[in-house]
């Protein structure tokens, strides 16, 4: 990934005697080797987090506690603080938040400003620390912490130049949605003051829902229905893998090439949204994992888990719907061996 960065600093948070404590840095860090290799890996552990969310700031009309650092932004964006009292005021914000929340976090925030193509960015990340064995210099054996970067949870993206541009976008903040159960990422929102727009699962299981109702009405025979899922998910995975948004007219586009109709999937789209009464926007941020389901079956439930492709459903794999039974002709290698040995047959 081409980055350039522009301005880039670490603080951190600490404890001490069941407390949270904050150690500022008091100057931007300087650019170097080290200092690009770890945004690299940060900017590429982000992109690849299937679960993202999509927000911008608080308004009037947003209920809510305002928090002070879309200001604070406004005025190191205008020159009026320079970068490095931005990050301090941030830092100790984020300070308060810890202790108002009473969550004793260990690790750094680090606040860096890049560009890549031709967007400019505020990357808003908290890195936790793990603690590691290394070597020391006279090669004895030491304990070290050390930066877990694959374990980031608490990370914002700000686009400027669209936040600067078009203020009345929906989209121009993304975050790292917390994992299921933990509310992590809305305490973060909350340090940052904006508030999720868009519900990107939700969006995309209602494209998934249209492309397969799309494709029944189109009177597509099995095979064709297959194909027709594969290549909405190869686009939509496409895009993802990109951080570009779904447009329902790219795809129905890819669609009327692949099998002419006189009714385009965007048309379609809207048709069926009205008929729903669940609105599609026609381009958003694709969800990674609700983006699987068109090429993929998969459920769990009763201390059963089952998924396959599409593509085995009538071949390997048959349904019976009077009897809500599942045949499944051959097992996964992995799952044989397993199943033999414990009934004790020689493999």
């Amino acid at each position: 990934m081409q980055l350039r960065i522009e301005e880039s600093i670490i603080h951190q948070f600490y404890q001490n005697d069941g407390q949270v404590g904050l150690r500022l840095a008091p100057s931007a860090l300087n650019e170097d080797e080290q200092l690009h290799d770890l945004l690299v890996e940060l900017t590429d552990v982000y992109t690849s987090k299937p679960a993202k969310g999509y927000a911008s700031f608080l308004t009037e009309n947003d209920e809510g506690d305002a928090s002070p650092f879309p200001e604070q932004l406004k005025s190191w964006y205008d020159k009026e603080l320079d970068f490095v009292e931005f990050s301090q005021q941030s830092a100790k914000l984020l300070l308060e938040q810890l202790q108002s929340y009473n969550l004793l976090e260990a690790g750094f925030l680090l606040i860096t400003r890049y560009q890549h193509l031709s967007s400019e960015y505020l990357l808003v990340c908290f890195l936790p620390v793990k603690e590691g064995v290394t070597i020391s210099p006279d090669l004895a054996v030491d304990r070290s912490s050390q930066l877990d970067i694959s374990k980031v949870q608490l990370a914002a993206r700000i686009d400027l130049t669209e936040w600067r541009t078009a203020p009345d976008a929906e989209r121009y903040i993304s975050f790292i949605k917390g994992r299921a159960g933990r509310k992590v990422s809305d305490f973060f929102l909350d340090f940052l003051g904006c508030t999720e727009r868009v519900n990107t699962k939700e969006q995309t299981q209602q494209l998934v829902d249209t492309v397969q109702e799309y494709a029944k009405q189109s009177g597509l025979e099995a095979e064709q229905r297959q194909a027709l899922n594969k290549t909405a998910y190869e686009y939509c995975d496409e895009q993802w893998k990109q951080g570009d948004s779904v447009k329902i007219k790219d795809l129905s586009e890819q669609f009327a090439e692949q099998y002419p109709s006189d009714n385009s999937f965007e048309m379609f789209s809207k048709e069926f949204a009205q008929q729903r009464e669940k609105e599609i926007a026609d381009d958003f941020p694709a969800d990674k994992s609700t983006l699987r389901k068109l090429v993929k079956f998969q459920g769990q439930g009763g201390g059963v888990s089952v998924g396959f492709d599409h593509t085995v459903l009538g071949e390997r794999v048959h349904y019976d719907p009077a009897t809500d039974t599942l045949t499944i002709n051959g097992t996964p290698p992995n799952l044989r061996d397993q199943l033999r040995r414990y009934f004790g047959i020689d493999s």
